[in-house]
């Protein structure tokens, strides 16, 4: 199975026997089966560098980013998305740090869905759920991101195991 990376992300790897590389540009769209995916450059980590995608099939396309601080040339990679998947390190206070020059760390919910209302996503589900997510019961955790979604017109859940989400048309649908 092939492995793609950036070659940021490679020099990084050097050392791990992964056989088959192949390396990505960020902004250089590349399509694995009937998918196309464009990687954009995000700030979150400089020993773990990130890169958001957007992955568009027929009409219809995402963006999904489960680790970052900002996404770079966000417009262009949350235009006309059905549906934007991010990172769901915490819900309302961003976990930051400065190293040199740069910000470190996880965007908030709330800053990520500010982004969705600023850019049109309707839709949004948080990944890569932190312990302020993953230590709250489940319920409390639905109607505070829902709460926050709502007030950006942003319909949002939090990621569970077993969720499904057909994404075959910009009619989202959820299920358990």
């Amino acid at each position: 199975m092939q492995s793609v990376c950036t070659t940021e992300t490679w020099d990084r790897l050097k050392r791990y026997p992964v056989r088959q590389r192949s390396t990505i540009s960020p902004r250089r769209p590349f399509s694995i089966a009937d998918c196309m995916f464009e990687a954009f450059t995000v700030e979150h980590s400089l020993i773990a560098p990130a890169v958001g995608y957007r992955i568009t099939r027929g009409a219809v396309s995402v963006f999904y980013v489960p680790d970052l601080v900002k996404i770079h040339q966000r417009h262009e990679a949350m235009s006309s998305i059905a549906l934007y998947i991010g990172d769901g390190a915490s819900i309302t206070r961003p976990l930051l740090r400065r190293r040199a020059d740069t910000t470190i760390g996880h965007a908030s919910v709330r800053d990520q869905l500010n982004w969705c209302h600023e850019e049109g996503v309707q839709q949004a589900v948080i990944t890569h759920c932190g312990s302020q997510i993953v230590k709250t019961e489940p319920g409390a955790v639905a109607m505070r991101i829902g709460e926050l979604g709502s007030e950006r017109g942003v319909h949002v859940v939090a990621a569970h195991d077993g969720l499904e989400i057909n994404v075959s048309s910009k009619d989202i649908r959820f299920a358990a």
